[in-house]
């Protein structure tokens, strides 16, 4: 989860981990508009943070579908992860946030 600023025009201007009195709006890390920002900054640093976050969906939806068909069976996982899937499906139920469809940008 990100705090941001935006700018008049509704474009983000500041991105922190924490809220603070500029930065009250919430988004969630993988938020299109979140990734769009950190591309968007100079340093290959935030484009590799912008690109792992985008991936970190992608698995997360892959594992989603392998649980789901049986392939794998959740026990299967390291404790670490387990209770990594749950805080992910926690913060993605309390923001509304699916499986990735074709109407979904990175």
């Amino acid at each position: 989860m990100f705090y941001i600023k935006r700018n008049t025009q509704g474009e983000i201007i500041t991105l922190s981990n924490e809220p603070t009195p500029e930065c009250r709006e919430s988004l969630s890390s993988d938020s299109p508009e979140v990734l769009a920002f950190l591309a968007n900054q100079p340093g290959s640093a935030a484009n590799f943070l912008a690109s792992d976050l985008a991936f970190v969906r992608v698995v997360e939806d892959i594992l989603g579908v392998l649980l789901e068909k049986g392939i794998i069976s959740f026990t299967d996982l390291p404790i670490a992860a387990q209770e990594k899937v749950i805080e992910r499906q926690s913060l993605r139920a309390k923001n509304e946030v699916g499986l990735l469809s074709d109407d979904d940008t990175i």
